[in-house]
């Protein structure tokens, strides 16, 4: 029975860990250059005390933020910050943030350094691919994981060499150490339970074998809670009942277990299952603590931070924004990605309108049901009344709700009261089915998206347009404009020609008069995308979409999309242009 992950490249994440705890914790030595004394109580202390006893309330994101706390220090501190990092983003997921992102940031504060160095490249293949599938607002609490880890190390290095050991081999004293830290810097005593999340990945670096690679102590609390029947031996530790649990799961599969498995899942109650966020365990939220870093967003989502930005601002104003834009140009991934990042996953509510959505499963109203076991009718809410009362039970969280497709049901039906409730915010009105008054609280956002090149936007209505701010996601402006080809860029450079092929098939259809029909950078949006891969979505996806919009038009119109032909047009604008900039270089120098 192990709580270690494996298959996915996390063995080396946990060689890393082990290197950290031979090198930094049982002495002083550096990860990056070994050899030099960079964990000493000497600089764990001088960085305790510029970062964790200078805290900056500013607005400024973290690394702005640091700049100025750490402006003047001796290089072994600006190394040992970058060290710091180093252990803070092992434990997340390539998923949330990249590993050339994680690279990338380590080295601009080991770059703030008069000597500086160098992340080695050994090093970086260790913690790219990290372990949890955390979300990316991780970024938001790392002031507090940092400064756990600072001081942890610091006063861990007070100890003498025998208790150091100990600690270091036995599991349950390690924890209990760590749980009982009293913390000495201005930042932590403030804000010690925003740290939770970070002790947890510390107990699963360091003893993978021990702890699970669960950091939401509340998720923890609901494997428990679910499984119940496993826990055979009392205890006040909920790590000590999920090993019991992790025990009876394995014994009644036959063979190793993963939490986050989808049968697993499928075993719990239903409610909404707490995900890996960095979450203190006493529920408090962090938010008003830090700012949102949306460049840690916008460099997931390849868009500008100051459109997330604006965004957010729309949002605060008038609590409802509607993404409207062609297929393809990632409205509804954005609206779930920034639902996520500013609320948490388990505050956000999805749901998608289609024709036959009606009021009564939007809002409320009488489904089939049996009462004492006889065919009858029960008053149901819906998805709508369930965000609402999810948001009034916690006034302090940002509650989210994403109407995908908002377009293609009949509007005016589905939201009946909301038209008022949308504009009058926080006043109570009778809905249709009910005698109980109901109003929107005001932590409850929503966002819609609409497909542009959807027939039905026709049906649309004034009144629906005057509640919402209406944000434009257009492959031909920014900041949809390019966005395939930043992302090619960074991911597949050596299929930049792709980017060009779709603007000049958008090009074609806008001269049509017909730019709702463009194509989205969505489609080629892949992970490892290959020559292959494009062929394969343009002959099945793009084709069949512009035989569509263009039914009617001719047999012939279809050819000019053709992708062969598209991509000989673009080779011959590029050998078009060659030779004038041959000639003009000639010409300057």
């Amino acid at each position: 029975m192990s709580s270690r992950k494996t298959g996915n490249g996390e063995e080396r994440v946990y060689e890393a860990a082990q290197l950290w705890v031979e090198r930094a914790l049982r002495s002083a030595d550096s990860l990056f250059t070994p050899g030099q004394a960079i964990w000493s109580s000497q600089w764990l202390g001088e960085l305790r005390e510029r970062f964790l006893d200078n805290p900056d309330e500013s607005e400024a994101n973290f690394f702005d933020k640091l700049l100025g706390q750490l402006a003047g220090s001796p290089p072994e501190v600006y190394q040992l910050m970058g060290e710091v990092l180093f252990v803070c983003y092992l434990i997340v997921s390539e998923r949330a943030i990249k590993g050339e992102t994680k690279k990338n940031r380590i080295e601009k504060v080991l770059g703030w350094s008069p000597s500086p160095v160098s992340v080695p490249d050994d090093v970086v293949g260790r913690f790219s691919l990290g372990i949890l599938p955390g979300r990316s607002h991780f970024a938001r609490s790392l002031p507090y994981q940092s400064g756990f880890l600072i001081e942890f190390a610091e006063q861990l290095k007070k100890l003498d060499i025998g208790r150091r050991d100990e600690l270091l081999r036995d599991p349950w004293e390690f924890k209990a150490y760590a749980e009982g830290l009293d913390f000495h810097s201005v930042m932590m005593k403030k804000d010690a339970g925003t740290s939770r999340s970070g002790r947890s990945a510390l107990y699963h670096l360091v003893f993978p074998d021990t702890f699970e690679a669960i950091i939401a102590g509340k998720k923890k609390e609901r494997i428990v809670k679910t499984f119940a029947q496993y826990v055979r031996e009392p205890s006040d530790d909920v790590d000590r009942k999920l090993q019991q649990v992790r025990l009876g799961l394995e014994k009644e599969y036959g063979r190793p277990i993963d939490f986050y498995d989808d049968h697993i899942h499928k075993r719990r109650d239903g409610s909404p299952e707490p995900s890996d966020a960095d979450e203190p365990e006493d529920g408090t939220k962090d938010e008003p603590k830090t700012a949102i870093d949306f460049p840690t967003l916008a460099e997931h989502l390849y868009l500008p931070a100051d459109f997330l930005e604006g965004i957010n601002a729309l949002l605060k104003e008038k609590k409802q924004v509607v993404f409207q834009g062609p297929p393809g140009t990632g409205k509804t991934y954005v609206a779930q990605k920034l639902a996520e990042y500013i609320a948490g996953s388990a505050e956000v509510t999805l749901v998608q309108f289609h024709p036959s959505y009606a009021y009564e499963d939007f809002v409320q109203g009488y489904r089939p049901a049996l009462i004492d076991g006889r065919p009858s009718f029960k008053l149901t809410d819906g998805p709508l009344l369930r965000a609402a009362q999810k948001a009034e039970k916690e006034p302090d969280a940002k509650h989210f709700l994403l109407i995908d497709e908002i377009n293609r049901g009949n509007i005016a039906k589905v939201f009946g009261e909301l038209y008022f409730l949308l504009e009058y915010r926080g006043k109570a009105i009778h809905l249709q089915y009910s005698d109980k008054k109901f109003s929107l609280p005001e932590n409850l956002y929503i966002i819609g998206t609409m497909n542009t090149a959807d027939r039905s936007i026709a049906l649309v209505d004034l009144a629906l347009r005057r509640r919402f701010y209406f944000v434009e996601f257009h492959p031909d402006k920014p900041p949809v404009k390019n966005l395939l080809r930043r992302y090619l860029k960074d991911q597949a450079p050596n299929m930049e020609w792709v980017a060009d092929v779709v603007d000049r098939a958008n090009d074609s259809l806008r001269v049509r008069d017909d730019r709702h029909a463009a194509i989205g950078p969505s489609y080629f949006m892949k992970p490892r995308l290959g020559e292959e891969d494009v062929v394969r979505i343009w002959q099945y996806s793009v084709l069949p979409y512009m035989e569509e919009r263009l039914f009617g038009q001719g047999d012939d119109q279809l050819g000019q999309f053709d992708l062969k032909e598209l991509r000989r047009a673009v080779s011959a604008d590029t050998a078009d242009v060659a030779p004038e900039s041959s000639e003009d270089a000639t010409d300057d120098a």
